[in-house]
């Protein structure tokens, strides 16, 4: 079949979330910096975004990759992350997959046993590390952007009564909740309910709670709700909520920074110490305090995340002017109650 037009995806998992990551094919998209980028898909033209991550040509559990040239000196490549629901402007299971797919593809020159791989996002500069062996990436570690605490133990009024929400940035704006307090518990069993209490929430904190980052313009929303229950050894058991109503199946790397920030702020954690973050079913991530800075006037955290990508296929999208769902649609039996959210 010839395609006049088309967009290439390696297809990667993280942990078992899926982040495919689109190679070439992709429009330019105007702006001077990645942050600009994203704010154009955000507010002025979404067409690409809902191409690729709607029906028919996507699902609801995974996001895609986003792969263009960086605006930032020194960056090795650009990308950002477009999820059902609007461009975000990190996330940390999808850099490992960016990262994996970049160095297994020879787009970046791979080097053993480790490559450094500096990555321009919306959210500022992450510089990721990754272990290789034969071609293949064995492990990716991310210096992820300074994460900090914005509120610890705030209370809101939800259907569960009074609860505390701790409010942290670690790339995005989280809402973490200690999962109890909706009287659940982290279980593969429970991964829709888990995913409709979070939604939610995020619906309830859009009208009690404002954040606005210091110093990246059009970040002024909580993205997601991460419930989380510490572990009988002592590790995180982390199940991030996304629009329109799914659970991230790795155990998220900007919600484990988010979370890392919120420990740094009330003196749990000190630079130099590192906890693991378990996903709900199983997966793993490293996340490490490495240093602290200042963002702000916010004291922060800088986190390290560790984790690895798969990449599993390889897929080719044709564009075709005549094709009536070229918008993209989603509905409510495999995308949840919540499908009218979506922009």
């Amino acid at each position: 079949m010839h395609f006049e037009k088309s967009l290439d995806l390696l297809l990667v998992h993280c942990q078992g979330e899926l982040g495919h990551v689109l190679m070439g094919g992709a429009p330019e998209i105007p702006g001077a910096t990645m942050l600009d980028k994203m704010n154009h898909i955000n507010t002025v033209d979404d067409s690409l975004r809902r191409f690729v991550t709607f029906e028919p040509r996507a699902h609801v559990a995974q996001s895609v990759n986003l792969i263009i040239a960086p605006t930032r000196d020194g960056a090795d490549a650009g990308f950002i992350v477009l999820q059902a629901d609007r461009a975000h402007p990190m996330s940390g299971s999808n850099c490992i997959c960016v990262v994996t797919a970049l160095l297994e593809s020879g787009r970046v020159a791979m080097r053993e046993p480790e490559t450094v791989v500096r990555l321009d996002t919306p959210a500022g500069l992450v510089v990721a590390r990754a272990r290789c062996e034969g071609g293949r990436c064995l492990s990716v570690s991310l210096d992820n952007v300074p994460s900090f605490a914005e509120l610890l133990d705030h209370a809101i009024d939800t259907s569960w009564g009074r609860i505390t929400v701790d409010i942290a940035f670690g790339g995005v704006y989280y809402a973490l909740v200690d999962v109890g307090q909706v009287g659940l518990v982290i279980a593969p069993d429970n991964a829709r309910a888990l995913a409709e209490a979070g939604i939610e929430l995020k619906r309830l904190l859009a009208d009690q709670v404002k954040v606005r980052h210091p110093t990246l313009s059009g970040v002024d929303e909580i993205a997601y709700v991460m419930f989380r229950d510490r572990e009988p050894d002592g590790a995180i058991r982390t199940c991030t909520t996304l629009q329109p109503g799914r659970v991230d199946r790795s155990p998220c790397g900007t919600g484990s920074s988010a979370n890392l920030a919120t420990l740094f702020a009330r003196g749990a954690v000190s630079v130099g110490d590192a906890r693991t973050s378990r996903s709900i079913i199983g997966g793993e991530f490293l996340a490490e305090a490495i240093g602290e800075a200042e963002i702000g006037g916010r004291r922060a955290v800088l986190p390290r995340i560790t984790g690895r990508g798969y990449v599993y296929g390889r897929s080719q999208l044709r564009v075709d002017p005549g094709d009536p769902f070229a918008a993209g649609f989603a509905l409510s039996d495999t995308w949840g109650p919540q499908v009218g959210l979506l922009g």
